[in-house]
């Protein structure tokens, strides 16, 4: 008798949960050279959305980042080549390409006019403010006459 292993092929809910980004951002990830793609952090507070891209060894000219419509879009294309010495003899070169795409679709509560971005010690930060009317009001006292 010959034991086969039982493969559920219908997604577990927590699989989908987890697997799928909170808050209306959608990814879609693609990197043309088989590099690995950098990682992201996503925050939330009441003022804004804080995206934060680890790409260590990047210049802020490396990056290019767009707004389309409600699609932000990273992306990033880095020649890299070895320098090779006039005495030197080149049996083989290879050129290194670094790029990536990541894409996150924009809920409509965000100030696109205000998006900001930053690039210090290899992190790419971008700051997605919400709009007034999408923050939380404060509790407003109502007195009874």
């Amino acid at each position: 008798m010959t034991l086969v292993r039982y493969q559920n092929t219908v997604p577990n809910l927590f699989e989908r949960l987890f697997n799928n980004e909170l808050e209306g951002w959608n990814r879609n990830n693609f990197s043309n050279t088989n590099t690995t793609l950098p990682s992201v952090n996503i925050k939330e507070d009441t003022d804004a959305f804080y995206v934060d891209v680890a790409a260590p060894g990047f210049e802020k000219s490396d990056f290019n980042i767009e707004l389309n419509n409600d699609l932000l879009t990273i992306s990033s294309e880095k020649q890299v080549s070895n320098e090779i010495k006039d005495d030197e003899k080149i049996a083989k070169q290879e050129f290194s390409y670094q790029s990536f795409t990541r894409s996150f679709t924009l809920p409509e509560l965000v100030d696109d006019e205000k998006i900001s971005a930053s690039y210090k010690n290899g992190i790419l930060s971008i700051t997605i403010p919400k709009k007034e009317e999408a923050k939380p009001k404060p509790v407003k006292q109502i007195k009874i006459k």
